[in-house]
């Protein structure tokens, strides 16, 4: 249980009045940011301002417009290196490391795709977890039927780790490719991705890592992680939709054939052949969205203006309080560890006898906002054998407080009364 101190951290809220959102709903319980994040002021004032003062097509100008608008997004590139701790031995951030795509689905894609059709070939291993997000199976299911590879899965113990020795006995001579969650989107739990990465490279396969739910949570150093490719986007985290990103080592993103052709992608194009742009522009097709990457790096900005480690440890804080709070609900099932401090931003539930989409629909008539169902994990849920299929999921970001845990418990009394009445 939280201390009388941690829980006074909780009540207190600076942050709320920054996302106009937020404000516009004060009697808003926001619990679902692992599915989208709320937006704060500085990133909408950021979007609005790129078209207001520099639109112009990137990469495609001489003209001061476009110079800015390119220099926009190859500022928010560093931006991007420099969260994730890509940087040179001098500590300069390594921005051509940095791909934009239009979420982390499209960067999972794009490697399944690309490093895939490159390196597997019949009787060859992809190895995944059980518990990925469906944009991170669905494409190496289809890729692996495409080569004739196979695809392996990791699977938790009853304490819901993939322990060393699952992934010894399942990243073997054959396994090509690693792809694993490092945070789950369903049961929050962190998985050990540089004990994987290690194991995946004495394999001598590559490591790539869905980041969707841990870089806007966590502190992500990929150099720590001993990754070779990290997916992610930033609408999770407060950024707008339609940024996604996918880092790389150089050396592997020079080896990957291009995933789209057209313009920018190019170096020079002759009647019967092509030689592609260096990276990151191979991977960037036509237009880009350089007012949400402008904006994506506003939200950067914000984040190192309030101190992402002060914000990780205010989540951890929520996440051991909301977990708390269902657990001591009778008639509530945590799907997941019952320890709070396990969990890094989502915590699955179900409320016994009731289904999901009951639940949230009654919650909503409360101004309280969860999500209901397989949130794309249906294999997980599957294997968990959850009833109905379907959780309901409450995840926090740091603009949310205690009082949006307690109207989530407040609620689901409620809900409760409405099938079986007071007790």
């Amino acid at each position: 249980m939280l201390t009388q101190d941690e829980l006074a951290s909780i009540e207190q809220n600076p942050y709320k009045a920054d996302f106009p959102l937020l404000v516009g709903n004060p009697n808003l319980a926001f619990l679902d940011s692992a599915a989208t994040a709320q937006r704060p002021a500085a990133v909408l004032d950021a979007q609005r301002r790129f078209y207001e003062t520099m639109n112009a097509n990137p990469l495609r100008g001489l003209y001061r417009l476009s110079v800015e608008a390119t220099e926009a997004i190859a500022q928010t590139r560093d931006k991007v290196a420099a969260f994730l701790g890509a940087v040179d031995e001098a500590g300069k951030p390594c921005g051509n490391q940095v791909v934009f795509t239009r979420n982390a689905s499209e960067s999972l894609n794009l490697v399944a795709r690309t490093l895939g059709r490159s390196v597997l070939k019949p009787g060859d291993e992809v190895v995944i977890s059980i518990m990925e997000h469906h944009s991170n199976l669905i494409p190496w299911q289809e890729i692996c039927r495409e080569t004739g590879a196979n695809l392996v899965y990791l699977r938790m113990d009853e304490n819901f780790r993939i322990t060393p020795e699952e992934v010894a006995a399942k990243v073997g001579p054959r396994a090509k490719i690693v792809s694993v969650t490092q945070v789950s989107n369903v049961l929050g739990v962190e998985n050990d991705i540089t004990m994987i990465a290690r194991r995946a490279h004495e394999m001598g396969a590559y490591m790539v890592v869905d980041g969707a739910q841990s870089v806007p949570h966590v502190r992500v150093d990929v150099r720590e992680l001993g990754c070779d490719l990290l997916a992610f986007s930033a609408h999770k985290m407060g950024g707008p939709m339609g940024i996604g990103v996918l880092w790389g080592k150089p050396e592997v993103l020079d080896a990957m054939p291009p995933f789209l052709t057209g313009g920018e992608m190019i170096d020079s194009v002759t009647e019967t052949d092509a030689v592609w742009a260096p990276v990151p522009q191979k991977f960037e097709a036509g237009t880009q969205d350089a007012a949400g990457a402008y904006a994506f790096g506003a939200c950067l900005d914000y984040l190192g203006e309030k101190g992402f480690d002060a914000l990780e440890a205010r989540e951890r804080l929520l996440a051991r309080y909301l977990t708390d709070s269902l657990g001591a609900l009778p008639y509530v099932d945590v799907i997941g560890p019952a320890e709070g401090e396990r969990h890094m931003g989502s915590v699955a539930f179900n409320v016994r006898g009731i289904h999901p989409h009951d639940v949230a629909s009654i919650l909503d008539m409360s101004n309280v906002c969860i999500r209901a169902g397989h949130h794309c994990a249906q294999p997980l849920l599957t294997y968990l054998g959850v009833e109905n299929g379907a959780t309901c999921r409450a995840s926090i970001a740091f603009y949310n407080d205690k009082s949006d845990v307690d109207a989530l418990v407040d609620g689901l009394g409620k809900v409760w009364e409405v099938f079986h009445g007071r007790d």
